[in-house]
């Protein structure tokens, strides 16, 4: 039985060249956990101008500062219920590189929680579920006192969106 759990413990890969300052945010319940160094800035929830044909989860673009910037509604990405925007609900503007070029872009939460420091002992590969289930997109699993935050891949999670032709 100890061989067991020993290899149950050597199996959960701590990542350390993933510590770091992650911005936290939640979708309904989960917890969510961003590189600090992709976020650009959060801004409260602001009317978004919708953009004829485009895949349900691009709300539009928002104008910030004399920037077009496109909006997706990341809860819509995930393939989750929509829900009704709160005083709570924000945009996050993350920096993201798509072939060797940088856009701004903003992802819709339902509410900012807080920047963590996560040690790299921490965080672990994400779970493996099969081959009809892509987790590339995310970084890790990080532990934070009893709970898990899911630290995403932001450049992965919008990879394949087409965004030069919205923003």
């Amino acid at each position: 039985m100890t061989g067991t759990k020993e290899q149950a413990r050597t199996n959960q890969t701590t990542l350390p060249n993933r510590e770091g300052k992650y911005l936290t945010f939640a979708l309904a319940s989960e917890e969510y956990g961003l590189e600090i160094l992709t976020v650009r800035e959060i801004i409260g929830y602001i009317e978004v101008t919708a953009v004829p044909q485009t895949p349900h989860y691009v709300k539009g673009v928002i104008n910030l500062r004399g920037q077009v910037i496109p909006v997706i509604d990341l809860r819509a990405k995930f393939g989750m219920e929509t829900a009704a925007v709160t005083e709570q609900s924000c945009i996050i503007v993350v920096e993201i590189t798509q072939e060797g070029r940088t856009y701004s872009v903003g992802i819709i939460v339902d509410r900012v929680q807080e920047v963590l420091d996560i040690a790299g002992d921490s965080i672990e590969e994400p779970p493996r579920f099969g081959a009809s289930v892509n987790t590339d997109f995310i970084l890790g699993m990080g532990k934070v006192g009893s709970s898990v935050k899911i630290l995403l891949d932001i450049d992965k999670v919008l990879s394949g969106d087409r965004l030069d032709g919205i923003g």
